[in-house]
Parts: C-alpha cells; sequence; structure tokens
C-alpha cells in the first residue's frame, strides 16, 4: 500500500514510525515532512492546505491512502477534494468539530454529551455577563482553530477580556466562547471513526502550560505520557458509550458522517468526566507516546476507517509506558 501523510511536525514523525512499521506499506510520502520523517519516508515539497495540490499530487503518485496529521488542511477541505482515494480524516465539515467551538457545543447538547456549560459571545459586552455569569477562574476559549493556543484561563478579569478582545478584532464574524471552570485532572483519548463505528486507543495526559510549575501560558502542548494507571477503570469504555458514539451518530445524522480521529478532551471532575474540547486529528504531543505503543498495525487500522470497516478492528497495546518531552525555545 502506497500512502501519503500531510503535516510536518513531531505528531507526523510519530505516524510516519508506526505507519511505516506495517508489513502492508509499500511505499510511505510525507508532505512536506521534516528531518525526523525523512529517515523513514520520502518527503514530498507540497502546499498541503491547498486542497487541489493535495488531490493533483494523491492521484499523480498513485496513493491508496491518505492521512491527514495537522487540522488547518481538513478545514479547508482536503479530504473533499481527494475523490477515488481513501481518506482518513473527516471533511470539512465534520471538521468543524474543531474548526468551531461553537458548533462543537451545538453538537454535544443534540447528542446528550456531558461538557461545560457556555456561552457564546460576539460583543465584550456579552464576554462580560457571561464572566459574571460563572465566575473566576475564567474561561475564554477563540471560536476558530487557534494552534492550541486560543485558550485563557485565568483568574484575572482584564486578562480574560483582553484575551476576549483580541479574539473578536479578528477579521471576518469572529466569536468568543466564554465557559464554566471545569475542575478536575484532564485526559486526552482519541476515538478511531469510520462513520459509523468507533474504536478508542490508550489514553494519554500532556501538559499545555510552558514554564516550569505551569506558571506560563497555554501552549499547543509542553510534554505527555501514557499509559494512565491513576484513570477509573471503565474510563475509555465510559467515554465511547457516552461521548464519542453519540457525537458519531449525530453527526451520521445530518449527512456529514465523521471518519478519521475524534480526539476527546476530558476533564475528570468532582461531577464526572466532562469534554473540555474535541480536535479532529491526532493531538500533538500525546500522539507521540500513543503509537509507539500500539502493537496493532497503523495502517491497517487507519484504512479500515477510511473505508468504513472498523467493526471488527483488533487493537493491541505492549505493556510499556512512553514519555515525551517538548523542548523549546
Amino acid at each position: 500500500m502506497k500512502i501519503l501523510l500531510l503535516g510536518s511536525g513531531g505528531r507526523e514523525h510519530a505516524l510516519a514510525r508506526a505507519l511505516a512499521r506495517d508489513p502492508v506499506t509499500d511505499e510511505l510520502l510525507v508532505a512536506p515532512g521534516n528531518p525526523g520523517t525523512a529517515t523513514v519516508a520520502t518527503n514530498l515539497p507540497l502546499d498541503i492546505a491547498d486542497p487541489a495540490a493535495v488531490a493533483a499530487a494523491a492521484t499523480a503518485r498513485g496513493v491508496d491512502l491518505v492521512v491527514v496529521g495537522p487540522e488547518a488542511p481538513l478545514v479547508a477541505g482536503v479530504a473533499d477534494a481527494v475523490a477515488g482515494i481513501a481518506v482518513f480524516g473527516p471533511s470539512a465539515e465534520a471538521a468543524r468539530l474543531e474548526g468551531s467551538k461553537a458548533f462543537a457545543k451545538e453538537i454535544m447538547a443534540l447528542a446528550g454529551v456531558p461538557t461545560a456549560m457556555a456561552h457564546v459571545c460576539t460583543t465584550l459586552g456579552e464576554v462580560r455577563a457571561a464572566m459574571d455569569d460563572f465566575g473566576a477562574p475564567y474561561v475564554v476559549k477563540d471560536d476558530g482553530l487557534a494552534a492550541g493556543k486560543g485558550v485563557v484561563v485565568t483568574s484575572d478579569p482584564e486578562v480574560a477580556l483582553a484575551h476576549a478582545a483580541a479574539c473578536l478584532d479578528r477579521p471576518g464574524e469572529p466569536r468568543v466562547v466564554v465557559e464554566e471552570y471545569l475542575d478536575g485532572p484532564e485526559v486526552s483519548l482519541f476515538c478511531v471513526c469510520d462513520g459509523t463505528d468507533v474504536v478508542p486507543l490508550a489514553p494519554a495526559q500532556d501538559y499545555k502550560r510552558a514554564l516550569d510549575g505551569d506558571a506560563g501560558p497555554n501552549t499547543g502542548g509542553m510534554g505527555a505520557y501514557s499509559p494512565l494507571p491513576w484513570v477509573p477503570d471503565g474510563l475509555t469504555a465510559d467515554v465511547v458509550d457516552r461521548i464519542a458514539r453519540p457525537v458519531v451518530r449525530e453527526m451520521a445524522a445530518r449527512g456529514t458522517p465523521f471518519v478519521g480521529i475524534l480526539y476527546c478532551g476530558l476533564a475528570l471532575t468532582a461531577r464526572g468526566v466532562r469534554v473540555v474540547e474535541f480536535n479532529v486529528r491526532f493531538g500533538d504531543p500525546e500522539t507521540q507516546v500513543v503509537l509507539p505503543r500500539l502493537r496493532t498495525p497503523l495502517a491497517g487500522l487507519l484504512l479500515a476507517a477510511a473505508r468504513g470497516t472498523l467493526r471488527d478492528a483488533d487493537v493491541r497495546w505492549g505493556t510499556g509506558a512512553a514519555v515525551t518531552v517538548v523542548v523549546a525555545a
């Protein structure tokens, strides 16, 4: 099987290593890739934010499967543009689960998924009212894509309002989501979806704040580890039954079946599991600790999801642990 993997980060290096290990992988292309992916695959210069360019490259190279790493190409419609080739990644409409936090809240409400109470705001006056409603700590989120950096959690109302003002100052029709604060540790769970069925991977925990002691701002992730021996028994099954499957059913009912990774960002609160956010792709840096523990061949698993034949998937795990630390200057 010939595979085209889109992306250039550490996540894509981890994906490339796992895909290359699968015996069914005959050739692996990574666009644009990085020095790490070049050690296990062939890097391909390509503008992955251009759906037409990706479709043309996949067709010209005779690719059997396209795996989309980052969120921006998905929101841009890469999966829609690649016709006649299996794609692991949701359509642009389904990718709104990450592309719009307000849309994700709407879907969660319709699917009965437990999450934080929230107000969608389009003015600073609405933001102030929402902050007064929920109280501190204040959670203010940019509605659109922000590479993991669009969220501010603070007890300082001026900091929260400044972030909201910056988000609302963007072109277009910007919105801000103000949420109640969710207490408790956070867990990331990737669910492989084929539009109907859901297969969970192993939970991981990442650390988002920069600087020692979590003293800095939120980032895309400063490190992660897996497995999580402290999580309650049955957590994964509970998340699949109460969160992932209801969302996949709701998306299918809307005529926009979800195919790809449904990344469930969770808070284990005193009131039970709550969804913090959804992403529609493998998370970074969690991918770097989840995939090394996976013993099931990855390429076959992702192809089954892309083809809608995930029902009989058998996912196996190694007994070791994995840790990743992000070094940044």
